[in-house]
């Protein structure tokens, strides 16, 4: 059952630290002669073997934590790291590197492993482009893109550092000014990006769900409409070539004009003691050895970073050219506010909102509080980037005994203030009372959706249900399974993210989310607020 992989795959990322969300403030255990505490980036779970193998060669145990790559620049420049950790391991530190408060806590780094960001196409659809057996660029994909002749997945830019490299990479090349796009150059490449990101049709917040999304889509198994390939890491794309799951291998196109390469350093924090230091030390000379660095291309696809250990026959391209990467923050920050008030396809969300009696005390005043945070309350790095954007089109549906009346918000392109405003208002006014009429209430949220999608089908569109019950009035589960099933098939692409709370139905609701191609997201140990947020990177 894919319900039951989500869950598995919950506990893998969050096995190191108990938490069904990681908590970067929160430390991977308390300070241990020969462990070394590592707040990563969570692609990092397929290093695990190769570590057990390090622990018995070095008596170095690697205790993880991880966490996603704004989430971690963040706890770095806020001292939460401090005394918690003794390294971190990102995909790359060129996001912390440029924010000072960051940049100062990174000590000793040693690269281990990279792994480009390219794109990864269907064969079939990749000899249709012309580009099974030709270099291509940016700028041709950009236009067959945005003629929509292919379409493609890749991860929010403020979630995962694939799809923030590959935002960086594309708009790098696409300004040609041989050095890093700066704030000034990205209004000149935006509608460029534009065609680019108008192919884009599957967004996520990391980029082994993303791989599991596509897998599914072009087996047929998810609801949602076929893609014909993904942006992602090459060490992704080739394991799942490897896996041999898919009905046709992925077809690598590495853009003729440059890439940007995560190259893995593993990085003592400036704060560490001599014990830290000595296991780093001994760890990563393991790490560089050839042998252990074949075993790390061998098993996890990436490429050595050894002189002298030779690539093998999987890397077809090994002449790439490294395209520039913004050192000032400004830069960055720049690129994605333009990434998601101007370039991307705006959203539309549908939030189905449980305010039966039972929300009543700290639940209906943490969903409002992370509503709130939704409309720009949050101004931390990741929540300026989390928040309803311009353009977007937001629907609220309370229910409680019955569904409630729906209310829509247009977010405006340039200033959204005044409607944010409205958002905020609505939701600091929601009440608690009355039964728990779940499924009538998804079903309403489906018939709303209908017309929307019909007048307006270029949105990334998606429902959020969050209830901290089950279901008490009204149709049940199977009734909604019927119902969705003969619906509308424009309407059957939209996926159901749904929200653990309180004493919410984990089986019900996960087969909510696997019937529609949604995901399960667990708030019953953590904070409402950031549930929502994470959620934000899938929307």
């Amino acid at each position: 059952m894919r319900t039951a992989f989500v869950l598995a795959a919950v506990l893998v990322v969050a096995g190191c630290t108990g938490d069904a969300e990681p908590d970067p403030a929160r430390p991977a255990g308390p300070a241990e002669p020969g462990v070394l505490r590592v707040l990563a980036g969570s692609e990092l779970t397929d290093m695990q073997p190769v570590l057990d193998a390090a622990a018995k060669a070095t008596g170095v145990e690697v205790k993880f934590t991880f966490t996603g790559t704004l989430e971690g620049a963040e706890a770095l420049a806020k001292g939460e790291v401090d005394g918690k950790y003794d390294a971190v391991w990102f995909s790359s530190n060129r996001y912390p590197a440029g924010i000072p408060e960051a940049a100062k806590r990174l000590g000793n780094q040693v690269k281990i492993m990279s792994s480009p960001v390219v794109l990864g196409l269907s064969t079939s659809s990749a000899q249709r482009l012309g580009w099974a057996d030709r270099r291509v660029g940016w700028g041709e994909i950009a236009e067959q893109a945005g003629r929509k002749a292919f379409s493609y997945g890749m991860t929010d830019p403020s979630a995962s550092n694939s799809g923030f490299s590959a935002l960086v990479g594309v708009a790098s090349a696409l300004a040609g000014a041989g050095n890093a796009v700066d704030a000034g150059q990205i209004a000149a490449v935006t509608p460029q990006l534009k065609s680019f990101f108008a192919a884009q049709s599957l967004s996520a917040g990391s980029s082994g769900w993303l791989s599991e999304a596509y897998q599914r889509r072009a087996a047929g198994q998810d609801p949602g409409t076929r893609v014909d390939g993904l942006i992602n890491y090459e060490s992704v794309l080739l394991s799942m070539n490897a896996a041999g799951n898919l009905p046709e291998p992925l077809t690598l196109v590495y853009p003729s004009d440059g890439v940007v390469t995560a190259d893995y350093p593993l990085t003592l924090l400036a704060d560490s003691g001599d014990a830290a230091r000595d296991a780093h030390q001994r760890l990563t000379d393991h790490l560089r050895t050839p042998d252990v660095q074949r075993e790390v291309m061998e098993t996890t696809h990436r490429r050595p970073v050894v002189p002298g250990v030779e690539l093998d026959s999987r890397f077809a391209v090994r002449d790439l050219v490294e395209l520039p990467f913004p050192a000032a923050r400004d830069s960055v920050d720049a690129l994605l506010s333009a990434y998601f008030n101007e370039i991307r396809r705006p959203s539309r969300t549908l939030y189905v909102l449980d305010t039966s009696g039972s929300m009543a005390g700290d639940r209906i005043e943490a969903l409002r509080s992370a509503l709130v945070g939704l409309t720009g309350a949050d101004g931390s790095l990741t929540g300026r980037f989390r928040r309803f954007r311009s353009r977007e089109e937001v629907t609220m549906l309370p229910f409680n005994t019955t569904p409630g009346t729906p209310r829509t918000f247009t977010l405006p392109e340039g200033d959204p203030q005044a409607e944010l405003a409205e958002i905020k208002a609505y939701a600091e006014g929601l009440r608690e009372g009355g039964g728990t009429a779940i499924y009538d209430s998804l079903n309403r949220a489906y018939d709303l959706m209908e017309p929307l999608v019909a007048a307006d089908p270029d949105r990334f569109t998606s429902i959020v249900l969050m209830t901290d019950g089950e279901n008490a009035n009204g149709s049940g589960l199977a009734e909604f399974m019927a119902s969705f099933d003969s619906s509308h098939a424009a309407v059957r692409h939209v996926p159901v993210f749904t929200v653990l709370f309180g004493e919410g139905s984990s089986d019900e609701l996960g087969k909510v989310a696997e019937l529609t191609g949604g995901e399960v997201f667990d708030a019953r140990a953590t904070d409402l607020g950031d549930v929502f947020q994470e959620i934000r990177g899938y929307q």
